[in-house]
C-alpha cells in the first residue's frame, strides 16, 4: 500500500461514526435527544386512567355541590308527611326521608356541604403542615424539636376520638367541623414535608442560591417548595377522601352540620332508625360517599404512580 492510500485509510478510520474520540459526542447527543422526547407531565396524567377516570367523577362532584340549588329538583326542607319513606318512584326518583323530604334534593344540596368541608379542612391541613414542615425541616436545632413534637403530641390520640372530644366541647357546627379535622390531619402533611425538606435542603441547587446571597425565605418559597409538592398532591387528594369519611362519621353522631340542612353523614344517621321501612334511605346517601372516597383515593394512587419517576414503568 502506498503512502498516500494509507493516509486515506486513515482519515476515513479517524472519521467514522464509533470511533474513540467520538464517543463522548454521542453520549451528549442522546442526552439532549432524551430531553427533547421527555413526555411533558400534564401528558403523563392524562394517560394514566387512574387519574383521569377519578378525575371526572371528582369534578361532576364538584359541579354538583357547585350548583346544587339549581340541580335540585325539589325543596330538600320541604315536608311532605303523606308521602315518608317511600321507596324510588316518578315523583322522587331515589325515595323520601322520615319527613316526606325529597331524597335526591338532599343529597345534591349536601354535597355542597359535605364538599366545602373536607375542601376547606384539607387547605387548612395543608397550610399548617407543610408551613411545620418547611421550618422544622430547613432550619433544626430547636424549630425540629418544637414542630415536629407537637406533630407526635397530635399523633397519640386517635383521630376519631380527639375529632369527638373537641367537637363536642365547641359545639356542633360547621366550622368547628372544618378546623377539628383540618388540625388532625395537618400531622400527615408536616411529616411528609419535612422528609421531603431535609432531603431538598442539601441539593446543589440550594447551596448555590445559599452562596449567591438569598435570603432563607426566597430559598423556600423559590428553591425548596416547588420541589417537593409532587408528595404534597397526592397527600391532599387522599385527605379528602379520608376528610370525607371523617365528616360523615361525625355527621351521624350528631357532631356535624345541625340538621335540618343536609349532608351525606346527617342523612345517614337518620336513617339508621328507619332500616326496615325503607332501606333505600339510608343506601344513597352512603353510595354517594364511597363514590367520593373511592375517587379520591383512586386519583391520590394515580397521581403517586404518574409524578413519582421510581414508579413508572
Amino acid at each position: 500500500m502506498t503512502s498516500g492510500e494509507q493516509t486515506q485509510s486513515q482519515v476515513v478510520s479517524e472519521g467514522q461514526p464509533g470511533a474513540g474520540e467520538n464517543q463522548p459526542s454521542d453520549a451528549v447527543l442522546q442526552l439532549s435527544r432524551a430531553v427533547r422526547n421527555r413526555t411533558p407531565t400534564w401528558r403523563i396524567l392524562l394517560q394514566n386512567p387512574r387519574v383521569t377516570i377519578p378525575g371526572v367523577v371528582i369534578i361532576l362532584l364538584l359541579l354538583m355541590a357547585l350548583f346544587a340549588p339549581w340541580l335540585a329538583p325539589k325543596d330538600p326542607l320541604r315536608i311532605n308527611a303523606q308521602i315518608r319513606l317511600e321507596g324510588p318512584s316518578s315523583e322522587a326518583w331515589l325515595g323520601t326521608d322520615e319527613n316526606g323530604r325529597d331524597l335526591l334534593s338532599r343529597i345534591i344540596v349536601g354535597s355542597r356541604t359535605s364538599m366545602t368541608v373536607a375542601l376547606l379542612s384539607v387547605t387548612v391541613a395543608t397550610v399548617l403542615g407543610v408551613a411545620f414542615g418547611l421550618v422544622g425541616g430547613y432550619f433544626g436545632g430547636f424549630w425540629e424539636f418544637a414542630t415536629m413534637r407537637s406533630v407526635d403530641v397530635l399523633l397519640v390520640f386517635p383521630p376519631i376520638l380527639l375529632a369527638i372530644s373537641v367537637v363536642a366541647f365547641l359545639g356542633p357546627s360547621t366550622r368547628n367541623l372544618i378546623l377539628v379535622i383540618g388540625l388532625l390531619y395537618m400531622t400527615r402533611f408536616a411529616r411528609i414535608a419535612f422528609g421531603s425538606v431535609v432531603q431538598v435542603k442539601s441539593r446543589e441547587y440550594v447551596e448555590a442560591a445559599r452562596v449567591i446571597g438569598a435570603g432563607n425565605t426566597r430559598i423556600l418559597g423559590l428553591y425548596i417548595l416547588p420541589n417537593i409538592l409532587a408528595p404534597i398532591f397526592v397527600q391532599v387528594s387522599l385527605s379528602l377522601g379520608f376528610a370525607i369519611l371523617l365528616e360523615s362519621g361525625l355527621s351521624f353522631l350528631g357532631l356535624g352540620t345541625p340538621p335540618p340542612n343536609p349532608s351525606w353523614g346527617n342523612m345517614i344517621g337518620a336513617a339508621r332508625g328507619y332500616l326496615q321501612q325503607n332501606a333505600w334511605f339510608v343506601f344513597w346517601p352512603s353510595l354517594i360517599i364511597s363514590i367520593a372516597i373511592l375517587s379520591f383515593n383512586t386519583l391520590g394512587d394515580g397521581l403517586r404512580d404518574s409524578l413519582d419517576p421510581r414508579l413508572r414503568q
